[in-house]
C-alpha cells in the first residue's frame, strides 16, 4: 500500500470524500489517505493528524516527499484537536476499533459545526459509532462492508440529518449491531462474518452455561441470548 495505491478499506473510505472536500484524517499513519485524495482530486486540501512521534514523522516525511506540503498540513495531536472548528468539511477516522472512534468523536465534537461528513472504519465494534452517532443527531447515510486479508471491515457514512430514517424496516438494536443498511442489503460478507459471529457467541454461551452459576455468568448468559437472538433474526430475514 503507498499514496497511489491503498488497501481495499482505505479506498473505500476514500470514495465517500466530498469532491473537493478539505479533509482531515484523524490518525493517519503514514498519510497515504490525505495523499491519496489530494493527487486524486477528491480533495483540494487536507490535515493529517496522528498523536504519536513515529507516525506523525512518517506522516510528514511522506508528504513533504510528494511535495505536498502546500496542500496538506500534518498535525501533531489529540483526535479532533488537530483542527479548527469550520476548517475541514469532511473526517475520516479508519483502523481503530469502534470505543476509540466515538470516544475520539465525543472527546471533539465541540470542534464540530454539524456540516462535516463523518467517514469512519471501524475495525470492531462498529456499534459504539452507530450508537453515538445517533445520540448526536447524525444519520447515516450508506455504509460498506469488506473483507480484506482475512479480517472484516465496515465504512459508516454519516451527516447531521434524520437520525432514524436509516433504521426503518429494522428493529433500532439490530440496526445498531449490525447496521441498518447493512442489514438490509445482506452481501455475501456480510452473512459469512455475521454468521461466524453468531457460532462463536453460542459457543461462548454454552461454555458460560457449563460454568458454576452466578449473578455475573447469568448477566452474561442475558446479554448473549439477546445478541444471538438479534443475529438470527437479521439473518433469517427475507
Amino acid at each position: 500500500m503507498n499514496e497511489m495505491k491503498l488497501s481495499k478499506r482505505l479506498q473505500t473510505v476514500a470514495e465517500y470524500i466530498p469532491k473537493g472536500a478539505v479533509m482531515a484524517d484523524i490518525g493517519s499513519d503514514h498519510a497515504y489517505l490525505p495523499c491519496y485524495c489530494v493527487l486524486n482530486d477528491l480533495a483540494s486540501a487536507a490535515i493529517a493528524g496522528e498523536i504519536t512521534d513515529g507516525p506523525f514523522l512518517s506522516a510528514k516525511q511522506q508528504v513533504e516527499k510528494l511535495n505536498l506540503s502546500s496542500l496538506i498540513s500534518v498535525r501533531k495531536g489529540d483526535g479532533l484537536e488537530v483542527i479548527q472548528k469550520g476548517e475541514v468539511n469532511a473526517i475520516a477516522v479508519a483502523g481503530m476499533g469502534g470505543s476509540l472512534i466515538a470516544h475520539i468523536l465525543e472527546s471533539g465534537k465541540e470542534k464540530l459545526t454539524g456540516r462535516e461528513r463523518l467517514i469512519l472504519q471501524p475495525n470492531i465494534h462498529a456499534y459504539h459509532i452507530r450508537e453515538w452517532l445517533h445520540k448526536e443527531g447524525y444519520a447515516l447515510i450508506s455504509e460498506d462492508i469488506l473483507e480484506e486479508d482475512g479480517k472484516y471491515y465496515e465504512i459508516l457514512a454519516a451527516e447531521i440529518g434524520d437520525k432514524d430514517a436509516a433504521y426503518e424496516g429494522i428493529s433500532f438494536e439490530a440496526g445498531v449491531l449490525v447496521g441498518p443498511f447493512l442489514a438490509k442489503e445482506k452481501s455475501a460478507v456480510f452473512i459469512k462474518k455475521w454468521s461466524q459471529e453468531l457460532e462463536h457467541l453460542k459457543n461462548i454461551h454454552q461454555q458460560i452455561k457449563g460454568a458454576a452459576p452466578s449473578m455475573e455468568n447469568q448477566q452474561k448468559l442475558d446479554e448473549l441470548s439477546e445478541r444471538i437472538e438479534i443475529l438470527k433474526e437479521v439473518l433469517e430475514r427475507g
